[in-house]
């Protein structure tokens, strides 16, 4: 049986821990600021993209890898005969699985897989394509078997703010300006059948408020739930607020790891600083 290469976009926010446990290649996403083009989680980070639209008001743009990039990217591996199992940010977002698909016919022994999802959502399923390569599963199997897991993805978050949103072109002026004027804070629900976003329930009140009721909305009353792990995922907040919300869910289920990760710049160029969510899976 040929070995597996695991892969995925850095928008999957694993953190250098679990990439190292569980064997997971990153391809770096692509950020432009201030007409410089860099990679995501390689030369640049969240909190400079932070700083620079403090400093110059000015917000990043972010696009996929073109083929030409994937192919590069994945012919060390096939070149030496093996096979590459890569998960893509989903294509509701981005180009990034029409691209890999692409790479993929060209060279062959690729399997993209449109996670349909962003950040961890995407992590949850890369951990899953670990497991099964652990347990010797051939590339074409662990393909059908995670196309068909996707559809079990929950993810979702609370934006503290919409203003990268909205500078970002992902919701309009007058919805970011009453938000922010009302001190709204929105639950933001991925759709795991393309990772299109949309808005789900809107709080008010005080960040950490928020997050202890949101946490509570996601969970309570689930019966279903894959009780492997839960991901607690920010894009830069106080550990007061991380653990509060950890506290909530230790409280309402009892997951065998509560997994805390920062997201990337990917994620980061879209929803600013103060952003949350939790990311679990149903059986």
């Amino acid at each position: 049986m040929k070995k597996i290469i695991l892969s995925a976009d850095s928008a999957c926010d694993l953190n250098d821990t679990l990439k190292e446990r569980y064997k997971v290649n990153y391809h770096p996403l692509h950020i432009n600021l201030g007409g410089k083009q860099y990679r995501d989680g390689i030369d640049i980070n969240p909190d400079y993209i932070y700083d620079t639209y403090q400093k110059d008001n000015i917000l990043p743009k972010t696009s996929a890898s073109n083929p030409l990039e994937y192919m590069e990217y994945f012919k060390k591996w096939t070149d030496e005969g093996f096979e590459v199992i890569h998960l893509c940010i989903g294509s509701g977002l981005s180009s990034s699985y029409q691209n890999c698909c692409i790479a993929a016919q060209e060279l062959g022994n690729i399997y993209p897989i449109d996670s349909c999802n962003l950040s961890t959502g995407i992590g949850l399923l890369v951990i899953e394509a670990a497991e099964r390569i652990v347990k010797g599963m051939s590339a074409n199997q662990i393909y059908q078997e995670l196309n068909e897991l996707k559809s079990k993805v929950n993810a979702s978050f609370v934006v503290d703010n919409l203003t990268y949103l909205y500078e970002g072109g992902r919701c309009s002026a007058l919805a970011s300006m009453g938000a922010n004027i009302l001190n709204i804070r929105p639950c933001i629900q991925v759709d795991n059948s393309s990772g299109k976003m949309s808005v789900g329930k809107k709080y008010r009140g005080g960040l950490s408020k928020v997050l202890k009721q949101y946490t509570i909305d996601r969970l309570k009353g689930q019966t279903n739930l894959k009780s492997d792990r839960i991901f607690i995922t920010h894009s830069g907040t106080s550990l007061e607020n991380i653990d509060i919300v950890k506290g909530t869910v230790e409280n309402l289920y009892d997951f065998k790891e509560i997994l805390v990760t920062r997201a990337g710049c990917t994620i980061s160029s879209h929803c600013g600083p103060n952003t949350l969510g939790i990311l679990f899976m149903s059986n």
